[in-house]
């Protein structure tokens, strides 16, 4: 996972800490103050380390290159010519990225990214790439390639279209709506604490929240946005309107198709100028990217992307702070060495707890979404093991030496010496030297994030369309696409049950409460956000929770308290965990083992049936829990976890197959092998296992390509009691399956179906997705439409 610096550079601080005196060890292990334990690691730190991430660096570069950029220009023609005009852009814009400023290689790939957004109906945009390619000197005797483009551009807008600029362009398309399904309106946002809920404190749980007053299922909690967040490097693929070709396949990462600030999904991307890795939505975006943070990071691009997305965003958070603000929230304090066993809750205060001189403990006081909210997270550092406080020291002193050599810094750094991003100070010599001497905070300041990030790190989820674009059903699935820090969010606690559903939006509009008031160009600024809803009715005084990730409906109870205690240094005792060690202890104790499991959001199943009596299985206590057993006393039958793990592997090798053939528009042969699919299936899986329930929904998606609807819905139905299953009767999965049961029923005149299920998908969709989410509006115009 690239949150985590890569594989060798953790392999070479591994042997750097087996190397170390075992005195040495044991004064690192016993620090209790960060700021010592960052010296200390920074005496230890040597030329060698450098040089070794620079060897390692070299694999991750982010500099421009004209031969790449002509390169992904060929790919782009390639795939313009097979009308895939939507690979044909990626390309086009990788090549953009690629190409020095002013050549004509940049030129060329404007001019051609210009072609294929026109011909996807971004007229606007294709404008902007014609004006771009003109003003890097695109070749005179192809000219007239972009007049004819510009005259055909303008013809299809309006007078008002044509004078609206490319920032946020349609083109540009998260801004509109959130990430994750349901998509909700992206109105102007307060963003904070709702007054039907307060901050409590308490010695057990910390900071937390609780309800001040009856909350309804569906209400909004808070909207939140991040402090700083990065983008998550990783390939997905991206497919035309055909699906998957018989060519290589196209692959882009979402590095290459959102902007790197405000995560806005975008076919045409502004790119930094000074490195090929960094690109934005718009001008804006890159303008404040470059003043809050890229301009330090552009120059040690590819030494960050190596150290990982912790490593960056416990930067980014310093950065964005600024050396008053870090002063600041250091000042009034000195680290204390003792720290109370945890509760288990990541959002609460440092374990080093700060104490301001009047004897107030800021732990205690809830700072909205300034630094200082950050800042006084729990980093747990007498909780981490050894190595990982060294891996994380080291990590953080080697980039401490190489920032120190960068020059100056950004302008977020010292306020009182604000830099123009566009030019040098008149005192760049004495703002250097000032630099350094305060650079130590950084280091300090960096470490304390990076292991607050251990347990405060949130991931920011998307749903991303999968399968062929043109298919009558389209199918999705969960996506990682940044990892941030959230100053509110983080005061929810966690329950393995919890009460409360999350939606991240990308690209929204920030401008109604932000110090970000808007752009120079008068376009608003656009950021992150979350909204936090409450899933069921609260009472008052009861705590509002957060799932952290191991989830009843998912885990078992003591692979979920593993997990937890592990990444986040608590036994979990919420309910569902409460409820379910008690099922568990009576159960050693001697009572028959049961069909179905009760408590607080039920108890997971293994989904696994057993092969003689077809009664469910459940993991043996014998063999070291490498096995299961049946859950009839009568039957006892045993089965090994490889042979599982060998059956469920050929299932999954048959579903891909079979989806593979959909994609390349081969419905008939994909139901045959379907069906063969499923009738191993059903030898070993029961209904509520995930991968039949994949099996259902691919199965779903194949009839509705041959237009046999009724089929379509009837298992997509089956796939239904898979979702139940995993994520629960009031979850939004089961919401998007539902509603696209809907749409099934609907397309296939079933009038009466169609009917029965709308009411039931409209409260799913207004409880996570709030009552103007955009499936409400499709859902609503084909309820009118059966019962007009």
């Amino acid at each position: 996972m690239m949150d985590l610096p890569c594989v060798q550079w953790q392999e070479h601080v591994a042997q750097k800490w087996i190397g170390l005196d075992p005195e040495l060890k044991e004064t690192l292990t016993s620090q209790l103050e960060i700021d010592e334990l960052f010296k200390c690691a920074l005496t230890l730190t040597t030329q060698d380390d450098l040089d070794f991430v620079k060897s390692i660096s070299s694999g991750y570069s982010v500099q421009k290159d004209a031969e790449r950029a002509a390169k992904c220009r060929e790919r782009g023609n390639s795939s313009f010519k097979t009308r895939d005009y939507t690979a044909a852009a990626l390309h086009y814009s990788q090549g953009i990225c690629f190409a020095l400023q002013g050549s004509e290689q940049l030129s060329l790939c404007y001019a051609n990214r210009s072609a294929a957004l026109y011909h996807l109906q971004h007229c606007q945009e294709s404008l902007d790439d014609i004006a771009n390619a003109l003003k890097n000197d695109y070749p005179s005797h192809l000219l007239h390639k972009l007049e004819d483009r510009r005259t055909q551009c303008l013809k299809h807008l309006s007078v008002g279209q044509t004078a609206e600029e490319g920032h946020h362009h349609p083109a540009s398309k998260d801004h509109k709506a959130p990430d994750r399904a349901p998509r909700a309106s992206a109105g102007l946002l307060t963003f904070g604490i709702r007054p039907h809920a307060s901050v409590g404190l308490s010695s057990e749980k910390g900071r937390h929240l609780v309800a001040a007053e009856t909350i309804a299922a569906g209400e909004v909690i808070l909207h939140d946005r991040p402090y700083s967040c990065v983008l998550i490097p990783g390939m997905e693929e991206v497919k035309g309107k055909g699906g998957r070709q018989d060519t290589e396949r196209v692959l882009f990462g979402v590095e290459h198709r959102r902007c790197h600030r405000c995560l806005t999904e975008t076919l045409c991307p502004v790119p930094c100028e000074g490195c090929s890795y960094s690109r934005y939505c718009s001008t804006s975006c890159r303008r404040h990217a470059w003043e809050e943070h890229h301009r330090w990071e552009c120059p040690l691009g590819a030494d960050l992307k190596m150290m990982g997305v912790m490593s960056q965003l416990a930067l980014r958070v310093t950065l964005k702070a600024g050396l008053k603000n870090v002063q600041m929230a250091r000042e009034p304090i000195r680290d204390e060495h003792t720290e109370s066993e945890p509760s288990g809750l990541k959002g609460q205060s440092s374990d080093s707890s700060p104490r301001h001189s009047n004897g107030t403990d800021p732990c205690t006081s809830y700072y909205g979404d300034s630094y200082p909210s950050v800042f006084h997270l729990r980093h747990h550092l007498n909780l981490h093991s050894p190595d990982v406080r060294f891996q994380c020291a080291v990590t953080i002193a080697t980039l401490f030496l190489m920032l120190s050599e960068a020059g100056p810094p950004p302008a977020s750094w010292d306020h009182s010496k604000l830099l123009r991003a566009d030019s040098q100070s008149p005192d760049e010599e004495e703002g250097v030297s000032d630099w350094r001497s305060d650079l130590w905070l950084l280091g300090s300041a960096v470490l304390r994030h990076i292991l607050q990030l251990r347990c405060n790190a949130q991931a920011i989820i998307t749903l991303q369309d999968t399968g062929a674009a043109n298919s009558p059903v389209q199918s999705s699935r969960e996506i990682r696409i940044a990892t941030a820090i959230f100053p509110t969010l983080s005061l929810l606690n966690h329950s393995c049950s919890p009460n409360t559903s999350l939606v991240f939006s990308t690209g929204t509009n920030l401008s109604a409460d932000c110090s970000e008031s808007g752009t120079e160009d008068g376009s608003p600024a656009r950021g992150v956000t979350v909204t936090i809803r409450a899933s069921k009715g609260l009472t008052p005084g009861q705590e509002i929770l957060h799932c952290y990730g191991p989830h009843s409906n998912r885990m078992a109870t003591q692979e979920r308290r593993r997990l937890l205690q592990e990444q986040y240094y608590f036994l979990c005792q919420c309910e569902a965990c409460t409820v379910e060690q008690e099922e568990e202890d009576e159960e050693e104790e001697g009572s028959e083992g049961r069909q179905q499991w009760s408590g607080v959001g039920g108890r997971p199943h293994s989904g696994l049936l057993c092969g003689k009596c077809k009664g469910s299985l459940k993991k043996s206590s014998g063999d070291e829990g490498k096995g299961f057993v049946c859950s009839q006393a009568s039957c006892a039958h045993r089965v090994s976890l490889s042979e599982v793990s060998q059956r469920l592997q050929e299932i999954r090798v048959g579903l891909e197959k079979a989806v593979d053939l959909m994609e390349r528009e081969r419905p008939d042969e994909a139901l045959r092998l379907l069906k063969l699919t499923q009738s191993q299936s059903g030898l070993i899986l029961a209904e509520t296992h995930p991968v039949q329930g994949e099996l259902a929904d691919a199965t779903a998606r194949a009839y509705a390509t041959t237009g046999d609807w009724s089929n379509a819905a009837s298992h997509l139905e089956r796939s239904a009691v898979a979702i139940i299953s995993q994520y629960g009767e009031d979850s939004i999965e089961l919401g998007l399956q539902l509603f696209k049961l809907a749409q099934l029923h609907f397309n296939g005149g079933a009038r009466g179906p169609a009917l029965s299920v709308i009411p039931k998908v409209r409260q799913l969709l207004r409880l996570h997705g709030g009552p103007r989410c955009h499936e409400l509006r499709e859902l609503q115009a084909m309820e009118d439409c059966l019962q007009g």
